[in-house]
């Protein structure tokens, strides 16, 4: 239990499990192990941020906007055509898309 006599939240045990696999393991490993402790304490902080995500609702506003509940019917119809006419919204909206995307997958790299 946390210092306010509250569980963590699965944010916060994923974040530790990272802090332990980036510190201890790497420190005590070398080589492929050491690697892939890595690899995995970066995939754990991609998680983390996902369940940190407030963005979420400007997301989905954004499709909505486009007439879209999410991006497999965003890309649907681009393939198909159907947003041909509408290049100002479409690229408004992959603009947010996008940058939602790098802030979750590599933060700091939109700047």
């Amino acid at each position: 239990m946390t210092a306010a006599g509250r569980r963590p939240t699965a944010a916060e045990l994923i974040a530790a499990v990272a802090e332990f696999l980036d510190t201890d393991i790497r420190a005590a490993t070398d080589g492929r192990l050491n690697f892939h402790a890595r690899v995995a304490a970066n995939a754990l902080r991609i998680v983390e941020r996902e369940l940190r995500d407030t963005s979420g609702a400007t997301v989905a506003q954004t499709l909505a906007g486009l007439g879209f509940t999410d991006e497999a019917e965003l890309a649907a119809a681009i393939r198909a055509g159907d947003l041909d006419d509408r290049a100002a919204e479409l690229t408004a909206c992959l603009y947010v898309l996008v940058r939602h995307r790098l802030a979750i997958d590599h933060p700091g790299y939109d700047r």
